[in-house]
């Protein structure tokens, strides 16, 4: 497995990571526990060592999978969870955010007792909380740094304003933010921000949120519980006019050899050296075939190629509910 470093001052960690959200939150019924250790297990036996849970995922069921499967090679990996989410006294979520500092502390301590870990080695803040001051934030951060309890500082989905603010006070090691041949807004402000500053990038749904993989289409049913039925990317008719993109990949895919979601993650991990990828799966096949695309190389012209043919397609449809866009910091 390759190894790429998060900016100027992250760790260094696979090319390729894995996104554990959807072995127990988001995508319908959550995986058996069993297999969900097992599938992270065969990951590291693979060479993967960046791993991304959040506190909210579950909530709190997927920091404490990822503890357990990672437990025996706690020196082998870098683990990333979040914070900003509010809970009631009984852990439930409130659908607000909260990142006032009691608060950061406070679930940050669950999150280390969860992941059965004296620190975490990449904590992010999980979405801009415009109640508090990112400044206050990236300070509560700092000195959980100093204590110990954490090593580095991320911000997910924040605006370039609101990085170079919390930058000033505690270095970001990555920003976390979706990206994609099918959502490309990061490259207007963000990607050149973080290349000046030195920051790292780490997409997620980097193969839109299983779209691009070509395994979709506008007659796809969702489980119930499956997030994307609330995203209206995903509603029928958008998916079927969304498969122009689908096109081009699957047509790029069959000339280089490779699959949908091969190329489509060569593409991401071709734009910059200090991005890494973290797709998820809950199967080891998949797995196996995205692990694959580290060793897919994109010559120059076929990136003009994919940029040009991919360029002229109007994507439809926003990649949030309205709700969870109203959480997004630009």
């Amino acid at each position: 497995m390759k190894t790429r470093t998060l900016g100027r001052l992250g760790p260094e960690v696979s090319a390729l990571g894995l996104g554990c959200m959807g072995l127990s939150f988001g995508l319908g019924p959550a995986t058996d526990r069993g297999d969900a250790v097992r599938l992270m297990r065969d990951a590291v036996e693979r060479g993967v060592t960046f791993f991304d849970t959040a506190q909210i995922y579950g909530p709190f069921t997927n920091e404490e999978v990822v503890g357990e499967a990672l437990a025996p090679f706690r020196d082998r990996v870098v683990i990333a969870t979040k914070f900003g989410f509010d809970f009631d006294p009984d852990g439930k979520p409130t659908g607000a955010l909260n990142s006032r500092p009691e608060s950061i502390r406070l679930t940050t301590e669950g999150s280390l007792r969860r992941l059965g870990v004296e620190r975490i080695d990449l904590l992010y803040q999980h979405r801009v909380d415009p109640a508090v001051p990112i400044e206050d934030v990236a300070g509560t951060v700092r000195e959980l740094i100093v204590e110990g309890k954490a090593q580095h500082f991320g911000l997910s989905e924040a605006g370039v304003r609101t990085v170079r603010r919390a930058h000033a006070v505690q270095p970001v090691a990555a920003l976390q933010s979706e990206y994609s041949l099918w959502w490309r807004e990061p490259e207007q402000e963000v990607l050149p921000v973080l290349e000046e500053l030195g920051i790292g990038f780490v997409p997620f749904s980097p193969l839109g949120k299983g779209f691009l993989t070509g395994k979709i289409d506008e007659t796809t049913a969702f489980d119930a519980g499956d997030f994307r039925n609330t995203v209206p990317r995903f509603a029928p008719e958008n998916r079927k006019a969304n498969q122009a993109v689908v096109d081009v990949v699957r047509t790029m895919a069959a000339r280089k050899g490779v699959t949908p979601a091969q190329l489509a993650l060569a593409w991401v991990l071709a734009q910059r050296a200090w991005i890494v990828p973290i797709p998820g799966t809950t199967k080891r096949h998949r797995l196996e075939e995205n692990l694959g695309a580290v060793n897919v190389e994109l010559t120059p012209d076929e990136l003009r190629e994919i940029d040009a043919a991919t360029s002229t397609i109007p994507v439809q449809g926003h990649r949030y509910s309205e709700a969870s866009q109203r959480m997004i910091d630009r």
